[in-house]
């Protein structure tokens, strides 16, 4: 009789669960006709606000001129209107603590006033409020009894309803600062980083002669996850607890067969994904691209891109429905940026330009990009960046989850540097030889042949995946994004230096053009100082080969490979001028985000440390032993006696394993950043061999006795 029964009981439930029936259908119910609905949007703002009230948020929104309080109190009394009707019964302030998750607080609109309730909501409220503080991460900006922190409406973000099967709440996206008016969120930085980028590109613009309108960063986050059925994620506590597998042997069959990539998404999974894009349409979220990735039971949902501040809060809102949905599709969706070892992890592909109505996409080239001065300007101004602020670039993706997955042969290396492609490589290196570029690589064409297919254009230079920062047409893609990440914390890294690198070039033109009045003359002196001295940081090889790590050696590039060895890059002095001269973060809000991050991490090892312990001694242990003994009848046997003898042997090498763990675990340093390094190099090497004995004897203990669902089941069973 097995020893497991939930385990044999929950794949017997998969097996024989009906098939599922749709909620809605996309043929009856259009897009068009639900996509929005659930936003108050600028046409909403249009039809119920008095027209000078309109055109003063309008102009708060576009322009981010301060709204006065009366106009807000309209606004207030239009959205409250507007949120009743859509069957709101509570409103909340959402923001973005330095947890990196999502944060609310709830308040009825009803208030009693003696014959009953009356629905009630200011200004005011709509712009502050002012939720417990205290007990949210700070990093040593305030004591622990200074409790007060207030959330300011961010107006660029619009107001939205989010529906659950119970009620409907108006939420209000917003940023979080302390008494003092420091940035205790995500989102007070890239505001801030954004206001940045607007001013320096300004700059730059000006000198050009355009007239360009405010200059945006847009953003278009590609999210990567795991489907895991709800029954068996239940039997892992590695799973619920971490989010990721701490044991697990290497099943017969992963990934290798490479049919999983762009495959027949399964119907189950198609309904969920369906429902949740469904769900994204009514908040405003411009999904595009659902489709199988590479793992078994990983995939990938990506949205159109769109301004860096509103595509953070769509992508925390797509977290949020990937997990909602899922959960009613019998479903647990898994973030973990490596859930799973032997398979790819997850990543969030954050896909970032800069541009405005004015102007366009600022990084997108002409007809050929040695005809596109502007172009290779803002292109530049990214390289000198880059390059400068590499370390800072590798900090802001750094946690004990993407160092799992940051490095191996399935995602960009810890080394940060550029891809460009052949064809703007190529200008690029004439830039730097002679400062203007008089011929580049045509893109052609690609023959097919086959005559019923058309003549496909052909992009001059290849996609390369193993680049963590690429250029792929008209954006850089920044690929070392880990999937549970906020994309808040690498945009405002990525905006800020940016802004830093177009003021030193407006500042280096300006100086240019006072020495020679011929503008063409002076960029290509300024162009040219920048990529000579920058140029290094431009790699269009292999990312994953051992050469590639020796030549970045050679070049002077960092290579980070922990997150201990990332996090003080934040406060390092060249990170602190930055931030301070774009007046985006302070020396004190930089070093609070190092703490906290710092701190974290050892709370990550920590936790799976003790969980490994704990898993292995209180399942997996007891589980081998009990094979072993009633493998005594059949000891004398050869094989019988062979197994057993090998299973004791590692059951021995198990218990060796867990203790040099808990010794490990134990050893207490002086301050968090030698608890982190201890952790990386001690506690992470400990919990592998604990990992490396167990999954040994799940491949040697009889299956029925073995307490953990297995790989194969987690990643096919569906």
């Amino acid at each position: 009789m097995s020893t497991n029964p939930a385990r044999r009981n929950a794949i017997e439930a998969i097996a024989s669960q009906p098939r599922l029936q749709g909620s809605f259908d996309f043929r009856n119910e259009k897009i068009d006709l639900i996509y929005g609905q659930n936003v108050f949007s600028l046409d909403k703002m249009e039809k119920r606000l008095p027209k000078d009230v309109f055109k003063s948020l309008k102009a708060s929104i576009e322009g981010g001129i301060t709204l006065d309080a009366a106009a807000a109190d309209v606004v207030a009394a239009a959205i409250k209107d507007w949120a009743l009707e859509r069957g709101a019964t509570h409103y909340a302030h959402v923001f973005y603590p330095l947890t990196g998750t999502t944060a609310e607080k709830h308040d009825t609109f009803f208030e009693p006033n003696g014959n009953g309730t009356l629905a009630q909501f200011s200004g005011k409220a709509l712009i502050q409020a002012e939720p417990d503080a205290s007990s949210f991460p700070n990093g040593g900006l305030r004591s622990t009894f200074e409790a007060r922190g207030y959330t300011a409406w961010d107006v660029t973000s619009p107001a939205y309803i989010f529906d659950t099967e119970n009620g409907s709440t108006l939420c209000i996206p917003t940023a979080f600062v302390s008494w003092k008016g420091e940035a205790l969120d995500k989102k007070t930085p890239l505001l801030r980083s954004m206001a940045a980028v607007n001013k320096a590109a300004s700059r730059v613009l000006a000198l050009f002669g355009k007239k360009h309108g405010f200059i945006s960063a847009s953003c278009g986050p590609e999210q990567e996850y795991f489907l895991i059925d709800t029954r068996l994620f239940h039997l892992r506590p590695d799973l619920y607890t971490c989010g990721r597998s701490l044991f697990g042997s290497k099943p017969a069959k992963g990934q290798e067969f490479e049919d999983q990539y762009f495959g027949t998404i399964p119907d189950r999974v198609l309904a969920c994904m369906m429902e949740t894009e469904r769900e994204c349409f009514k908040l405003g979220i411009p999904i595009k691209t659902r489709h199988n990735e590479v793992a078994p039971a990983q995939f990938e949902v990506a949205p159109i891109y769109e301004s860096a501040n509103v595509a953070h809060d769509h992508q925390m809102l797509t977290m949020t429905l990937l997990k909602r949905v899922a959960a009613k599709h019998g479903f647990v969706c898994l973030l973990a940026e490596k859930p799973f070892a032997g398979v790819n992890g997850s990543g969030k592909h954050v896909n970032w330009s800069i541009g405005g109505a004015g102007v366009g996409n600022l990084l997108e080239p002409g007809h050929s990009p040695h005809e596109n001065a502007q172009f290779l300007t803002f292109c530049s101004a990214v390289i000198r960046a880059v390059d400068l602020h590499q370390g800072l670039l590798r900090a802001s993706v750094a946690s004990a989850g993407n160092d799992h997955r940051l490095g191996a042969n399935e995602a960009p290396p810890a080394i940060i540097s550029i891809y460009l492609g052949d064809m703007l490589n190529e200008v690029i290196e004439q830039v730097k030889k002679s400062g203007s570029a008089s011929s580049s690589r045509k893109g052609g064409h690609m023959t097919l042949g086959v005559d019923t297919l058309p003549v496909l254009p052909k992009d001059a230079g290849d996609r390369n995946r193993t680049s963590p920062f690429a250029f792929t047409g008209n954006k850089f893609e920044f690929r070392a994004v880990g999937s549970a990440f906020s994309v808040a914390g690498p945009l405002t890294v990525l905006n800020t230096i940016m802004a830093d690198s177009l003021d030193k070039l407006a500042d280096d033109l300006a100086a240019a053009l006072k020495k020679n009045s011929d503008f063409n003359s002076a960029l290509q002196g300024v162009l040219k100082d920048i990529l000579t001295k920058h140029g290094r940081v431009v790699f269009n090889g292999n990312g994953y080969s051992e050469e590639w790590h020796k030549e970045a050696a050679k070049r002077g590039l960092k290579n980070l490979r922990t997150t201990p060895d990332a996090l003080p890059e934040i406060v390092a002095k060249s990170s602190i001028e930055v931030f301070e001269r774009q007046g985006v973060l302070s020396k004190a809000e930089l070093e609070s985000r190092e703490e906290i991050y710092t701190h974290s991490y050892v709370l990550t090892v920590n936790t799976e440390s003790k969980l490994v312990s704990d898993i292995a001694k209180t399942l997996l242990l007891p589980a081998a032993l009990k094979f072993a003994a009633d493998l005594t009848p059949v000891e004398k046997t050869k094989s019988g006696g062979k197994l057993r003898k090998e299973v004791i042997g590692l059951a021995d090498e198990l218990a060796s394993a867990i203790d040099a763990l808990d010794a490990a675990r134990e050893v207490s340093k002086s301050d968090t950043h030698a608890q982190a390094k201890h952790s990386c190099d001690k506690v992470l090497p400990a919990m592998l061999k604990v990992r490396a004995a167990a999954d040994a004897l799940e491949e040697i203990v009889a299956d029925e006795y073995w307490p953990l669902p297995s790989y194969q089941e987690l990643l096919f069973l569906r």
